[in-house]
């Protein structure tokens, strides 16, 4: 990690995985009530390492983590699925929230409970286990609110408002997880077909990313496949391990960015190739292996969340077949 943050190549990538509400399965415990127990999140996480073999933990990965801290309800339907809406006397205006919701964020919502997770664990593991914890990024999360709970949709028309409260609460809540001990924060980002105003990626998550890296921690940006070379801009680089969704792997990894690509590159497989088994895993393996063959990433992480259901036997064929 450190010759990352120093800008080199590292000797092997390193294998971060995003895999956090498995361990509720562990614990046999709801993931509603999972999400809010810290001693059941750290217990389960220290058993699941036995069974991974990857270079991390990821201590708390919620994509419904700041919504609900900036004042959204969750509504939790069968299977453990949710949607957010936001309370009946929501003010009105671009923003469904008021606007003291970024005062002290830390401290509101489920933020409280992954902090404690990385404290503990952060006491516990020794230092050849990374702990990261994951955010959503800047545009993914003012979407969210401007979409006003109608859906995870990128379709309307996202605010200058909505874009710098969203970067705000970003940054909080990586500060927050980058004190408590993290050594990585994950940054969950979605690309619409298009930006507001003068907006870029690397604009939009400076701050975030240089109160990571005060912290001698790496930021690693997951960008979702809709991202679009044009959109990256080449004239404002982002200091922080960039990984791409591989949603074709057939596809070359450097077509999706404008020409120079990020020095510190890495990529994502898709959540639902682990779900599929080992012959999924290994047809992505090959042809992306095949469509890259010179490609050295620095990080292998995931687009999500790996399912529940998913085998970790699984994901260690796949750490064997990329790093191999």
């Amino acid at each position: 990690m450190k010759t990352i943050l120093q800008g080199a190549a590292p000797p092997r990538p390193l294998f971060l995985p995003i895999v956090f509400s498995h361990a509720a399965r562990i614990e046999n415990l709801p993931l509603r009530a999972f999400l809010t127990n810290p001693t059941k999140i750290t217990q389960a996480l220290r058993q699941m390492r036995g069974h991974l073999r990857s270079d991390g933990l990821t201590c708390y990965f919620d994509p419904y983590l700041e919504m609900e801290a900036l004042g959204a309800e969750l509504d939790w339907g069968s299977g453990e699925s949710r949607v957010f809406r936001w309370p009946r006397h929501r003010i009105s205006g671009d923003l469904p929230i008021d606007a003291g919701a970024l005062e002290d964020l830390a401290s509101k919502g489920r933020i409280p409970v992954a902090v404690e997770v990385i404290r503990r664990l952060k006491s516990m593991v020794r230092d050849d286990v990374l702990l990261a914890a994951g955010v959503s990024g800047p545009l993914r999360l003012a979407a969210q609110l401007a979409q006003s709970g109608q859906g995870d949709s990128l379709e309307k028309e996202i605010s200058t408002g909505a874009l710098e409260l969203a970067a705000e609460a970003t940054a909080a809540v990586a500060k927050a997880f980058v004190e408590a001990g993290a050594n990585v924060v994950i940054i969950s980002e979605d690309l619409p077909a298009s930006f507001p105003g003068d907006a870029t990626v690397a604009s939009l998550l400076a701050t975030t990313v240089n109160i990571i890296r005060f912290y001698q921690s790496l930021p690693v940006l997951v960008l979702n496949p809709s991202a679009r070379p044009a959109e990256f801009g080449s004239e404002d680089p982002l200091d922080c391990a960039v990984c791409p969704v591989a949603s074709d792997a057939q596809r070359g990894i450097e077509e999706v960015f404008r020409e120079p690509a990020p020095t510190t590159l890495g990529v994502a497989v898709p959540a639902s190739v682990i779900s599929e088994g080992q012959v999924a895993i290994e047809k992505f393996a090959q042809e992306f292996r095949r469509a890259n063959p010179a490609f050295q990433p620095v990080v292998i992480t995931t687009s999500g969340d790996v399912s529940d259901t998913s085998d970790l036997k699984n994901l260690n064929r796949l750490r064997d077949l990329l790093l191999a």
